[in-house]
C-alpha cells in the first residue's frame, strides 16, 4: 500500500441546494489483495480490497456490513445517475433529510436478504 497525503487537502464545494466543501485528504494506491479500512467513532468498518480485476467495492451488504450496523441503500439522483450510500443505523432520518434536500431517492435497500432476494428475482437470469 502507498498512501500520498494531499497536504493542504484540496477543497471542493458540493451540494446541489445546500452547498458545502468537501476535503480531498489523500491518495491510496492498492496492491493485489491489499485492503483498506476506514472506521468511524461508532465502530463501524468499511473496507475496500483490491483484486487483480478491480475492486471490491463493499463487504457483504448482508453480512459484514449489517454487522457494523451499515445499511447499503441504492441511490438515484436527478440526473439519472446511481450511487450506492453506506447509511449507519439509526442515522436514517439524517439521511432522508439530505436525500430530500439534494432531490435524490433510495431506489431500494440493499440491507436484508428479503430484499436482496426480492431484487435477485426481479432481474433476469444473468446480468452478463
Amino acid at each position: 500500500m502507498k498512501m500520498t497525503p494531499i497536504d493542504p487537502p484540496r477543497t471542493f464545494t458540493v451540494g446541489r441546494t445546500v452547498k458545502h466543501d468537501l476535503k480531498d485528504c489523500a491518495r491510496i494506491e492498492l496492491a493485489h489483495d491489499e485492503q483498506v479500512t476506514f472506521v468511524t467513532p461508532a465502530g463501524a468498518e468499511y473496507d475496500v480490497t483490491r483484486k487483480s480485476w478491480g475492486f471490491y467495492a463493499t463487504p457483504s451488504l448482508n453480512g459484514r456490513l449489517a454487522g457494523f450496523n451499515l445499511r447499503p441503500a441504492l441511490i438515484k439522483n436527478p440526473q439519472g445517475r446511481y450511487y450506492v450510500f453506506l447509511i449507519e443505523r439509526g442515522k436514517e432520518q439524517d439521511a432522508r433529510e439530505y436525500l430530500d434536500r439534494e432531490d435524490q431517492r433510495i431506489v431500494w435497500w440493499l440491507d436484508t436478504d428479503e430484499r436482496l432476494d426480492a431484487l435477485e428475482r426481479a432481474l433476469p437470469a444473468s446480468a452478463d
